[in-house]
């Protein structure tokens, strides 16, 4: 059928002009495969764009995750180290580094929504156009195959009626040549070939028409309806490749517009890596651990042949001895290891005695007695104290009140057990933190107000009424605070004058003319104003003078000028107690006395009568009233 076309094809021209509706003309299965494969590709490449989007996103919630785990702790000892500028720099690190994850996220984003959406979009436009021309093509071919059935039909309806005529034609020819034959027959054998005959001729005149019908249709088909059709796919084809590279740029734009970002936070790497200074850093190692303390003085030679010489008295001798070795003790605290501060003194450790269900006297004859101790006179536990290595530093500790809790190792609210210059810094803090407290419950405070007031204006939107318990909440508490605040500033004003004093003696000792020749004060003084072996800091800033003294004496000198403690409020006495052991006091039913430091949870208060009189006290035995404007007797 294809050679009785006289169809040729054509060579595609180097131009690269090719028409698949000339050159392709009978390749309609395979370009039907093609373009199948065509849009195959396009989802391969679909998938992979959004396979890449999301090793994108995987990506970033990875740095992200990186970036928060090393970020700083809130309330934790992380946020100290980032004074230094090392640590600094590492949170600028990580804040790129977070900022860096953010673009990794936007060229995910970016991919989803100008690629892999526009793309599935697509896909569906693309299937939809190419199953139309396919329909197109698919019908043309049938209305060109239908035509060639009916050219076929009536060439073979031609070529058996032809046949019949030559047969009937022959008959007629038979019969008229035979003598024997009747008129009539013959006569009916020639009108028979006639029928015959003009039968062929119509059947022969359908042949042509339908011979030209096919003729026509075919140079139709070949010429007209199928290089259209093929010209359609072709350029759908020319979109879709096109297309795929138009995604591929974009592809390659998407990453290359975040890239500007990227740089800036590579560069915030590196100027956070810049921004280090070794040398701030260890200045602020000083800062933050410099104690305020002098160098231990030299440790003086103690002559024993001397002594031995002298004809002295053996208590004399024996004075001069312990007072050389008190001397040589305490220029040595701050390199004295830690050890249990109270463990000789005699203050309440047991649970106090539960209170008498009487509160007569009588009631008491047999009980309450206080928590067992060792029975030792106060002087011999006294002398204990004075020769061993923490003697001056336990004796100004129970001075100052020291707490139980701090002989467990718990921080003091007033930070005394700090060197100076960290205790200032630590109240310092505390004193900001305390005001930016109070500037929030003003502005709290002054919120309210304004609501308040537009609630006088404007009823309907509610109460002004509703407002004020929480207004005298927040006014409660910004008293609160001032009271605290008051107090951390007292405590940091003493702190900063005794450092003045300090710096003032220290200066004055240090100068260099001394008229008589005395050194020993020196070395003394300095190391009497050390940090003690339990962490405490004494802050006494009187001198020791280098005499011989006994043991009672110097116990006495060493608080002569120390400061009582403030009064907290006062107690009511509601049973009698005997305070026979060392550590608390007695006292008798309905005696007022002046609290000086709140139960801290092991059932025991501590109390002050006068002056120079106070100890610690059952809590259960008393009744406890705070006031913040209590003083002293």
């Amino acid at each position: 059928m294809h050679s009785s076309r006289g169809l040729s094809r054509r060579n595609c021209p180097e131009s690269l002009s090719c028409s698949w509706g000339t050159e392709l003309w009978d390749q309609f299965d395979n370009l039907e495969k093609h373009t199948q494969w065509g849009i195959e590709f396009v989802e391969r490449y679909t998938k992979f764009v959004k396979e890449r989007s999301e090793i994108e996103l995987s990506y970033a919630k990875q740095i992200r995750n990186l970036s928060k785990k090393y970020q700083p702790k809130k309330n934790s000892r992380e946020e100290d180290e980032y004074k230094y500028t090392s640590c600094r720099a590492f949170l600028m690190t990580l804040n790129e580094l977070n900022d860096y994850a953010g673009q990794h996220e936007v060229i995910a984003e970016n991919l989803s929504t100008q690629i892999i959406s526009e793309l599935v979009r697509y896909i569906q436009e693309l299937k939809a156009e190419r199953k139309a021309h396919f329909h197109d093509g698919r019908r043309a071919q049938q209305h060109i195959e239908n035509s060639w059935k009916q050219l076929e039909s009536s060439k073979r309806r031609f070529e058996r009626d032809c046949k019949e005529a030559d047969r009937a034609q022959h008959y007629f020819d038979k019969m008229d040549a035979d003598i024997n034959v009747t008129k009539a027959d013959v006569e009916k054998a020639k009108q028979q070939a006639q029928i015959r005959h003009q039968i062929a001729d119509d059947s022969k005149n359908e042949y042509l028409s339908y011979l030209q019908k096919f003729n026509k249709d075919q140079h139709e088909h070949y010429y007209t309806l199928i290089p259209h059709i093929f010209q359609r796919i072709q350029e759908m084809e020319e979109r879709r490749i096109e297309r795929i590279g138009e995604s591929m740029r974009c592809y390659a734009e998407v990453e290359r517009k975040v890239l500007p970002i990227v740089n800036k936070c590579l560069d915030g790497m590196t100027k956070a890596a810049e921004s280090i200074e070794p040398k701030m850093d260890t200045k602020q190692v000083v800062e933050t651990y410099k104690s305020g303390f002098e160098p231990p003085g030299d440790v003086e030679f103690e002559d024993y042949s001397v002594s031995m010489k002298r004809a002295v008295s053996e208590s004399s001798f024996l004075n001069a001895r312990g007072e050389s070795r008190r001397r040589s003790r305490s220029k040595l605290w701050p390199l004295i290891k830690r050890n249990k501060l109270m463990s000789l003194l005699a203050s309440p450790r047991q649970p106090p005695p539960p209170p008498p269900t009487s509160p007569s006297p009588e009631g008491l004859a047999n009980g309450p007695h206080s928590p067992p101790h060792n029975k030792e006179p106060l002087g011999q536990r006294l002398n204990d104290f004075m020769s061993s290595k923490h003697k001056m530093q336990c004796l100004r500790s129970l001075k100052r009140g020291l707490s139980l809790k701090l002989v467990s190792g718990t921080i003091q609210e007033d930070y005394s057990h700090l060197p100076p210059e960290q205790r200032r810094k630590k109240l310092q803090a505390k004193l900001n933190d305390i005001s930016k407290d109070i500037q929030k419950e003003m502005d709290q405070r002054d919120a309210l107000n304004k609501m308040k007031e537009v609630y006088i204006k404007n009823p309907h939107m509610g109460d002004p009424n509703s407002v004020d318990p929480r207004l005298e909440e927040v006014r409660q508490s910004i008293e609160k605070l001032q009271l605290e605040a008051h107090k951390y500033e007292t405590w940091l004003t003493d702190v900063e004058r005794k450092l003045l004093e300090k710096d003032s003696t220290l200066r004055r000792q240090s100068a260099p003319f001394d008229p008589q020749g005395n050194t020993g004060n020196v070395a003394n003084s300095c190391a009497q104003n050390r940090e003690s072996p339990d962490g405490s800091y004494t802050e006494d800033p009187s001198t020791e003078t280098v005499q011989f003294k006994s043991r009672s004496t110097e116990f006495d000198d060493e608080f002569d000028d120390e400061e009582p403690l403030p009064t907290i409020g006062t107690c009511k006495a509601l049973y009698p107690f005997e305070g026979q052991n060392e550590g608390t006091i007695p006292m008798a039913e309905g005696e007022m006395l002046y609290v000086i430091e709140e139960d801290k949870g092991d059932g025991w208060t501590r109390v002050r009568r006068n002056e120079d009189e106070e100890g610690y006290v059952p809590t259960s035995y008393i009744k406890l009233c705070f006031d913040a404007n209590s003083k002293d007797p």
